[in-house]
């Protein structure tokens, strides 16, 4: 197996919990250097510490605020003179029926899943054209491929973020970036946490500890499609717990 994790700069969106945690925690450990970024700047704190990083690794981030992401892109280039990966990772669940109506739900998912990670591209492409080599890796989820009642906006962002990598995929060719959709199934997070929609909430919550499994599993991915030769550029990972029919 290559080592292509080692040394590189990884930008991560959504870093104070869950799925993004995790792959900062695993890929510091491969050697990689991660600049995180998250809303919670307590939290972020407290992972630095953990990861041995120092507080410059770390900047409040909003992935609906463009130039936000721009500044935690600009932390890494700053500290390291370059980015070799951005992991747009952020994302929120609120599952509700469309008769209920909860527009603001709808509207979180869209600025949330889809704009962050146009945002997360915008800052990123710009560094990675000129150095001719980047990676950027982009998180669906199972239900960009599957839809069920309840699910229909956080779906549409969700096959909206393939689309759109799909597209990036075909226009970086010329700058030897490669691109990545990971597109999780049942994975401990704090996507149940963000359904507002008590009856829903339960049912999602019974679900993902039936079936859930450890973020770990998605920061080994993560580093999988990292660590592959520069010639080899893994476009999509779907995969899900062995217990999840869904």
């Amino acid at each position: 197996m290559t080592d292509n994790v080692h040394g590189k700069v990884v930008v991560i969106t959504g870093a104070s919990s869950g799925l993004g945690a995790a792959t900062a925690r695993h890929l510091t450990k491969l050697g990689a250097k991660v600049v995180m970024g998250a809303r919670r700047l307590d939290r972020l704190h407290t992972l630095a510490s953990e990861l041995g990083l120092p507080d410059t690794a770390i900047v409040k981030t909003d992935v609906t605020k463009a130039v936000e992401v721009q500044q935690l892109v600009d932390r890494a280039v700053q500290l390291h003179g370059r980015i070799d990966v951005m992991l747009n990772n952020a994302g929120l669940m609120p599952h509700s029926l469309l008769e209920l109506g909860k527009i603001e739900d709808w509207d979180r998912m869209i600025d949330v899943n889809l704009r962050g990670v146009l945002y997360g591209i915008a800052a990123a492409l710009p560094h990675m054209k000129a150095q001719k080599s980047g990676h950027i890796i982009n998180v669906s989820s199972v239900a960009g491929h599957k839809v069920r009642p309840g699910s229909a906006v956080y779906a549409a962002t969700k096959i909206a973020v393939r689309m759109l990598s799909e597209g990036l995929r075909q226009e970086v060719k010329p700058y030897n970036i490669r691109t990545t959709i990971i597109s999780p199934g049942a994975v401990e997070s704090e996507l149940p946490q963000s359904i507002t929609d008590a009856n829903v909430a339960a049912g999602v919550q019974k679900f993902y500890e039936a079936h859930a499994i450890p973020a770990s599993n998605f920061a080994h991915i993560v580093a999988f499609a990292i660590n592959q030769p520069a010639e080899v550029d893994i476009n999509e990972i779907l995969f899900r717990p062995t217990s999840q029919e869904l």
